[in-house]
């Protein structure tokens, strides 16, 4: 049910009232208007415009602009008030119930493994051992516990099994009318865009127009573009205004000022408060020894750890993910996700509510490769607290949806159906002859969705790539740009006779130029 935009507005603004009252901005605020009222420009028949102005020569106008524009970025816009609680979650019900069932398996998968290890959900380590983890806190690297027994809970292929098999229950066998000629792997009928809508929504990629990570544009020569573009980039940070920012990047951020720009957009200022909650989840994790403790352990040593990229970094890893695990603000975004957090409950006191706890108190149970969402952002922050809120941000924005099932036009299903969707339309013989060799393209490309490219691309071409992440506020471009790899090496894949050789052709992503594909699939492909 569609509201009139009026009553949708109102709803909104209500919705940004609360949220925002109970923030510390909120206080500040207020503290800043009593401060104020000593000032001699204030005078008491025209307070509250004096305090209005006074609020916007001191800057906290913006912070409050860009506090508005964040949440209005984040949250969905708000449903019909006779909707119900779970729309906002995720509007098509067997949505909704294939997501509760995916859960329960990876719940199932998680108490097999505490069962067999022996081993509890969670308990308070020895005072020796918070010691220990104390002192080699920021070299965590160096212990080689024997994780051998512990397996990731589930990794991207077997996730993508479950997608496929996805049904909508009210088309029995196939009948959907338009969608009945999709011959990819996923056989759920959601709209996704095609090459002119794309075109539209990532105008700023067009072929006129100066990009970060195109060398050789012949409209603009890049060491031009580049000077003015770093000049608008710097004012665009002066001006401390997360919208302009964020439509900014769209053109690529240039290195020196990526960090700055991304936190920005996040809306991330790294206050005296945030980092003292920093410091309190990590004394959390040095107080309790949790199960997930060693998934992260053990995919860090799967991923990143053997990353030429990422090894260095394997100690902020660690640190971000533990206290990550830790986190109770990200339960928040559940409410916004299609997915529900874990419930474990107090040992003897099974299905008792009251009883009833969140495991792991963030309501997230890592897979095979989540740390590498976080290590990518270690190139751009130093400073753990820092580099945790940005992660965290990145992750209740954006990468929750690349492994929980909705409908969301960026939620990973959507993006499999995308990508599928535009080579059988714009690549069909490629298609075709992948499909008749037991090769489905998704098959390939599925991994590098579900973890935005991290791992797969060199670093640079990945940080260009999430500028446009977080330009567009879409995770769409994934899509993309898997369809325009496929595109790229399509002279190759067509010679290959087996879903092997085609892996074997795609295997090596680190010299790819991100920019040049993504121009070359949406601006110069015959439509």
């Amino acid at each position: 049910a569609m509201l009139d935009p009026d009553s949708g507005l109102s709803l909104t603004i209500a919705r940004i009232v609360q949220r925002l009252k109970g923030s510390s901005l909120h206080s500040q605020l207020e503290r800043q208007a009593r401060v104020s009222l000593h000032k001699p420009e204030i005078k008491l028949d025209s307070l509250k415009e004096d305090i209005r102005d006074f609020l916007k020569t001191s800057g906290w106008e913006k912070k409050l602009q860009n506090a508005v524009y964040s949440e209005l970025n984040v949250f969905p816009s708000p449903c019909h008030p006779a909707a119900p609680p779970e729309h906002m979650k995720e509007p098509l019900a067997y949505m909704r119930k294939a997501q509760g069932s995916w859960e329960k398996r990876i719940l199932k998968s998680l108490n097999s493994m505490c069962t067999e290890l022996g081993i509890p959900l969670a308990q308070k380590r020895p005072v020796n051992e918070q010691k220990e983890l104390l002192n080699k806190w920021n070299e965590m690297g160096t212990d080689e516990p024997d994780l051998s027994l512990f397996r990731p809970v589930y990794a991207p292929k077997d996730f993508l099994e479950v997608l496929m098999n996805l049904r909508n229950p009210n088309y029995e066998n196939g009948e959907q009318p338009s969608f009945r000629n999709h011959l990819g792997l996923i056989q759920v009928p959601l709209k996704v865009k095609d090459i002119p809508e794309l075109k539209e929504d990532f105008s700023e990629l067009g072929l006129n127009i100066g990009q970060l990570g195109i060398d050789d544009s012949a409209q603009v020569p890049p060491e031009f573009f580049e000077a003015e573009h770093v000049r608008v980039g710097q004012k665009v940070l002066a001006e401390e205004d997360s919208a302009a920012a964020q439509q900014y990047v769209r053109q690529g951020c240039p290195t020196a000022l990526r960090a700055d720009l991304w936190a920005l957009i996040l809306n991330i200022s790294n206050q005296p408060e945030d980092v003292l909650y920093y410091e309190q989840l990590k004394s959390n994790v040095i107080q309790h020894d949790l199960l997930v403790d060693s998934l992260i352990y053990k995919d860090v040593k799967l991923t990143a750890s053997n990353d030429d990229y990422y090894f260095v970094f394997e100690d902020y890893l660690y640190q971000v993910l533990l206290c990550f695990s830790r986190d109770t603000s990200v339960l928040e975004h559940f409410s916004y996700s299609s997915a529900t957090p874990p419930k474990s409950y107090i040992r003897g006191k099974l299905g008792m509510e009251e009883y009833a706890v969140f495991y792991p108190p963030n309501g997230v149970i890592p897979f095979h490769g989540f740390s590498m969402y976080v290590a990518p952002l270690c190139f751009l922050y130093h400073e753990p607290s820092k580099l945790y809120q940005i992660f965290r941000e990145m992750y209740v924005r954006f990468f929750f949806r690349l492994h929980s099932i909705s409908s969301h036009p960026s939620g990973i299903v959507s993006l499999c159906l995308l990508f599928e969707t535009l080579l059988q339309t714009h690549l069909p013989q490629l298609f075709y002859h992948l499909r008749e060799i037991g090769a489905q393209p998704l098959r390939i490309s599925f991994k590098w969705m579900v973890r935005a490219f991290s791992g797969y691309l060199a670093t640079d071409q990945l940080l260009l790539l999430w500028d446009r992440i977080l330009g567009y506020n879409s995770l769409e471009i994934l899509a993309v740009l898997a369809a325009a790899v496929f595109a790229f090496r399509a002279v190759n894949l067509m010679e290959v006779t087996s879903l092997a050789a085609a892996e074997a052709v795609l295997a090596d992503l680190s010299t790819l130029k991100v920019m040049p594909l993504l121009q070359i699939f949406l601006f110069a492909t015959i439509t």
